[in-house]
């Protein structure tokens, strides 16, 4: 009778023939959008393989030091989520694992999150869904794994593998069928029937001891985890070196109680020879010699795992595709996580770290901060003191994401119409146009308009909602300058996506998914200063570098509604992201009354963040909103006393 894994094995080549025509393209557009730094890839099981081919492939074609994880690490340790974009990996996305592990390393990041999952319905996308900036990687099969991973785990790591070669513009063609991968030019099924006197002599000593080379540990992590998880063998793992400091004392005092497994490719075969000289000729050892480290030979490695873990059942009344799981495993498997390990508090004040991250101050600074903490209770006694009547917000990273295509979040929008209603001046600063009118006026309802104050193309347009934007023909000499410098660093290769100028207010320069704007600036000023241009007007956000025209600001509209609606300049608080220059919010978070829902200004007499460490963006703008009191005649006032909530997300 034909077991349930080995049934899952047949299946395999039509899951390869999927994963072939697949479209990748959005997961390549993950794999760009992290290309500049380092990944946290989380998985558990069979997952962790996706992690670990995931993670070490980012490392081979960026060079960025980047990490597998479990679910449990990011769990106990949610600021891997602040340091690096974070890739979930999940099936079938039903584990309570997986689930916690989105929920916290939301609240610890701004970044988008990435989740690679085969299901289009689980517990994990209805939590997800309930969340802002995570982008959900879709890939469904048509097969169910069993109790181990198999075709799921093959389509997953082939997607993988075929996004970074192609965006490595490889030459080497993925084989057409699953038959034609090989493992140093020797068919699978070839491997496996020369194996048949190791694998029996391992099962009879019960335990394996596997030595690889680091470029092809997914392949030995998840021939572990599948040994394992059924309980077929006792698997040990260490790299060829690891397995040299220590781990052959084994060999040396029980000789008879395993065998050596060797996961090898040309660049350690050397290493690998004279190691398996040196071990003890009763020890039986066998080697799984892949041809290289190209995505398809680690493939063709993780198969031949696969069929590896089936011949050793074949010793057993194990089917590793449906094993004889105990209750108490089950119980094990679905523990309720958030109640048994409580989460991790926000620090109670982050003010006082985001002033010195910006000033540069940072740990491991031995400097006192007294002067920095005297400063930040001056503010925050004075700002919650303060009663204002109107609010003036940054667009793109404070309420919405940066550089989305979609308006603010619902929550957002509320807390809009719930100022309008309660007669506050609403003023909005974007270095956008005819898009931020179109958002708002979707969301909000036409009677609200008029009090809806905007500042657009970087303040260099005044309107209100009701109106539209003036077609502007006049051109800006200086801005033409800018153009022909922008386009000649872009034909230089300088990794400039688009460049939209509107005139006569400033020019926005976008640039390749991924790549950091904040170095980028240095590059764009340093051409401008070169043609002895003002690199004052050079200004960075989260998602573009903007050349601005003279006279062009966001605090224009502060200044409007001052002198429009006898509002005293002192009566307007000011929220936006990019506080410390050349951010484009640095002038905006220079006003007297201001907060940062991410970097703060470099003056230590305002422009702080006051939001939990770890919320930034939206979710520290709602953490703001969140804690308005609203007085009559259209006032209201701000308390930002440190607390250990869990940002809005």
């Amino acid at each position: 009778m034909t077991s349930r894994y080995h049934a899952e094995l047949l299946q395999l080549g039509t899951t390869y023939a999927a994963g072939l025509s697949a479209n990748v393209s959005n997961l390549m557009a993950a794999i760009v959008g992290a290309s500049e730094s380092s990944i946290v890839a989380v998985g558990f099981g069979g997952s962790f393989t996706i992690a670990s081919l995931l993670s070490d492939l980012h490392e081979s074609y960026t060079g960025r030091l980047s990490r597998a994880a479990t679910s449990l690490e990011l769990i106990c340790n949610p600021t891997l989520a602040a340091a690096a974009p974070v890739f979930l990996i999940s099936a079938e996305g039903k584990n309570p694992d997986i689930i916690e592990a989105l929920r916290r390393a939301r609240a610890h990041t701004s970044r988008t999150i990435h989740i690679l999952t085969n299901r289009p319905a689980s517990p994990l996308l209805d939590c997800a869904r309930d969340l802002t900036n995570v982008n959900i990687l879709l890939f469904p099969t048509e097969t169910r794994d069993g109790y181990l991973a198999t075709n799921s785990l093959l389509l997953n790591a082939q997607l993988i593998a075929r996004a970074y070669h192609e965006l490595g513009a490889g030459t080497e063609m993925f084989p057409s069928d699953i038959a034609q991968l090989n493992l140093n030019g020797q068919p699978i099924e070839t491997w496996l029937n020369a194996s048949q006197a190791f694998i029996e002599a391992a099962f009879n000593r019960g335990a394996v001891l596997t030595t690889y080379s680091p470029p092809l540990r997914p392949i030995a992590a998840d021939l572990e985890s599948k040994l394992s998880e059924c309980a077929l063998l006792h698997c040990q793992l260490a790299d060829l070196r690891s397995f040299a400091h220590g781990r052959h004392l084994w060999l040396a005092r029980r000789p008879k109680d395993a065998a050596v497994l060797g996961i090898i490719e040309p660049n350690l075969w050397p290493l690998w020879q004279r190691t398996h000289e040196l071990i003890p000729h009763d020890v039986p050892t066998h080697v799984l010699s892949l041809g290289g480290t190209t995505p398809a030979q680690l493939l063709a490695g993780l198969v031949a795992a696969m069929h590896l873990v089936s011949a050793i059942s074949n010793f057993t009344d194990i089917d590793p595709g449906r094993p004889d799981v105990p209750e108490f495993g089950r119980t094990l498997h679905y523990l309720d996580i958030p109640k048994l390990i409580p989460r991790t508090d926000h620090p109670a004040d982050g003010s006082e770290h985001s002033k010195r991250e910006v000033l540069g101050a940072r740990w491991p600074s031995t400097s006192p901060y007294r002067p920095i903490g005297r400063a930040l209770e001056a503010y925050r006694s004075s700002l919650e003191r303060q009663i204002f009547r109107a609010v003036v917000f940054d667009y793109d990273g404070t309420l919405c994401h940066s550089g989305s295509a979609v308006p603010p979040p619902a929550p957002v929008i509320a807390h809009l119409e719930k100022l309008l209603d309660h007669g506050v001046v609403v003023g909005i600063a974007s270095g956008r146009g005819d898009s931020v009118r179109d958002d708002l006026r979707s969301t909000i309802p036409q009677s609200k308009w008029q009090n809806i104050r905007l500042a657009l193309y970087g303040g260099g347009w005044l309107t209100d909602l009701r109106q539209p934007v003036e077609d502007r023909r006049e051109t800006s000499e200086f801005l033409s300058h800018v153009i022909r410098i922008v386009r000649e660093l872009k034909a230089l290769g300088v990794p400039i996506q688009l460049i939209r100028p509107t005139h006569p207010y400033h020019v926005s320069v976008r640039f390749r998914e991924g790549i950091r704007t904040d170095r980028m600036w240095f590059i764009i000023a340093d051409a401008l200063r070169q043609a002895g241009l003002d690199v004052s007007r050079v200004q960075s956000s989260a998602h573009s570098v903007d050349i601005l025209a003279s006279g062009v600001a966001k605090t224009r509209l502060i200044a409007a509604i001052n002198e429009e609606l006898r509002i005293g300049p002192h009566q307007i608080l000011a929220v936006g992201d990019q506080g410390a220059w050349p951010g484009n919010d640095y002038a905006l978070l220079e006003h007297r009354y201001s907060l940062s829902v991410d970097l703060p200004s470099r003056r230590l007499d305002r422009g702080w963040k006051f939001a939990p460490r770890y919320a930034r963006g939206i979710d520290a703008t709602l953490w703001y909103l969140d804690r308005l009191a609203y007085l009559e005649g259209g006032r209201f006032q701000i308390a930002v006393h440190p607390t250990t909530e869990t940002p809005s997300t």
